[in-house]
């Protein structure tokens, strides 16, 4: 059977998209940018092929789809910025065999100009045909939250922003069959600066909150109890949550050299989230001496290693580099996390400990970095020699909080 619509990249942005696809009604190909890992389980996956999802055995198949949706990761480059390259490879791919009245939408985060600038001349040269006349060309911002089932997308709103007005509709009457409220941008650079504006909103609150945690600790003041009370403001505040760091797929953008003097907000902000990995150590350090311990030859086990609970992503998870300097400070590091069935850190696999509450009993500090609903804090913390609470997740007096 023909596809309607091709989602090209299956990874964390496309493989949610494919889903709702399908589960409207919509026959969907898949199509590989790369070695991606996505957030669905195996029974989701099973489920999407039972209901006539396939994955394209190679990019021909992409000519006979009505609506092609580029989803491929843009993971952070050498100089700081995104890499582009599973992008432009998704649109040489794609160029080669677009149709006629074909309708393109790019939702990878990228910086402003992208669309315009790097995707639409690949495809119009690959192609011979012209975006918004002979092809329709617009950018969707990816709004996926992986493991909350309360967000769907029939419930998000989508933004939409085309080369044309022709192109915003086109993409808008697709996504119209996905989500209850489809919002139209003035064009395809207000589109995309949604998704920076979404993306770096999230980094410089967690950034905020970050820096708070260090301050309250410092000052004998529970954060937690703080962020508990200010919450019920009813107006002129969200509550963030500080931990560990921040990982997962939306990175933030600066965009120093792309746009004057950038973002310095956001560029203070990644300076401080990249500092927190360092902070917990030196927490976890800390507290061993306090003990009587030393962190060289100490016994310490991390708890979830993902960047998000009940998930198994890995991917930016600030617990990579955590584990990286207890190990250079001499600690024996050990992991647990019920999603992570091996890991490895520089090189070297992490030992697992298979007996959750044998393990925690043993370690002479164990550190909570993911907060999985399998977890029972009460029960753990008293097993724990010492438990390092970077989630705020253990009952109070029941553990030492970030």
């Amino acid at each position: 059977m023909p596809a309607d619509l091709a989602v090209i990249g299956l990874g964390a942005l496309g493989l949610p998209l494919a889903q709702a696809a399908v589960a409207a009604g919509i026959p969907t190909l898949g199509y590989r940018t790369g070695p991606e890992a996505g957030p669905l389980s195996p029974a989701e996956l099973r489920r999407m092929h039972a209901r006539g999802f396939r994955t394209a055995t190679g990019p021909a198949e992409l000519g006979r789809v009505r609506t092609a949706v580029i989803c491929a990761p843009t993971p952070r480059s050498a100089d700081g910025g995104l890499d582009l390259g599973q992008v432009e490879a998704a649109a040489r791919a794609l160029a080669e065999r677009l149709r006629p009245h074909t309708t393109v939408i790019l939702e990878s985060p990228v910086p402003p100009g992208t669309t315009e600038g790097v995707l639409r001349p690949l495809l119009e040269e690959g192609s011979g045909l012209r975006a918004g006349r002979d092809f329709h060309l617009a950018y969707s911002p990816s709004r996926v939250d992986p493991g909350n089932r309360d967000v769907t997308p029939a419930n998000t709103p989508k933004v939409i922003g085309g080369l044309t007005p022709a192109c915003t509709e086109s993409a808008a009457a697709f996504y119209g069959r996905l989500t209850d409220k489809v919002v139209r941008a003035r064009g395809l650079r207000e589109a995309e600066t949604v998704q920076l504006l979404e993306s770096n909103y999230r980094h410089v609150n967690i950034a905020l909150v970050n820096e708070m945690a260090v301050l309250c600790h410092d000052l004998g003041v529970d954060l937690w109890d703080v962020v508990r009370c200010a919450e019920t403001k009813p107006f002129g505040f969200q509550a963030f949550r500080p931990g560990p760091g921040v990982g997962g797929h939306g990175l933030p953008q600066d965009l120093a050299g792309h746009a004057g003097s950038g973002l310095r907000m956001v560029e203070l902000a990644q300076q401080v989230n990249s500092r927190m990995p360092r902070y917990v150590v030196q927490r976890a350090a800390t507290l061993l001496n306090e003990h009587g311990k030393s962190a060289r030859g100490a016994r310490v086990l991390l708890l979830g290693v993902t960047y998000k609970p009940d998930l198994a992503d890995l991917q930016g998870t600030p617990a990579r580099e955590i584990a990286a300097r207890l190990m250079e400070l001499g600690a024996s590091v050990s992991y647990h996390d019920p999603h992570v069935p091996s890991w490895s850190v520089l090189n070297r696999p992490v030992p697992r400990a298979d007996a959750l509450y044998e393990a925690v009993a043993d370690a002479d500090l164990t550190v909570l970095l993911q907060q999985h609903r399998t977890y029972d804090l009460q029960g753990l913390s008293v097993k724990a020699q010492l438990l390092l609470d970077t989630r705020g997740a253990a009952p109070t007096g029941a553990a030492h909080r970030l």
